[in-house]
């Protein structure tokens, strides 16, 4: 799965707290917001939907 990357100001506080969350829970920063933001659109009716993962491996031969 790609995930798009872009710059994100926070306030140094809700960095922090987000950190130790995410430390509390086993995840990464990125991995925390990204599932905050999920829930806070869950919450507001907004379904997203996930991402078709990548396919890996080599492609068919043609016979």
């Amino acid at each position: 799965m790609a995930k798009k990357a872009f710059a994100l100001r926070l306030d140094p506080a809700v960095h922090a707290a987000v950190e130790r969350l995410a430390a509390d829970e086993l995840r990464s920063a990125n991995a925390q917001i990204e599932m905050l933001l999920r829930e806070a659109l869950d919450r507001r009716g907004i379904a997203v939907g996930k991402t078709k993962p990548a396919r890996r491996g080599r492609p068919p031969k043609d016979d």
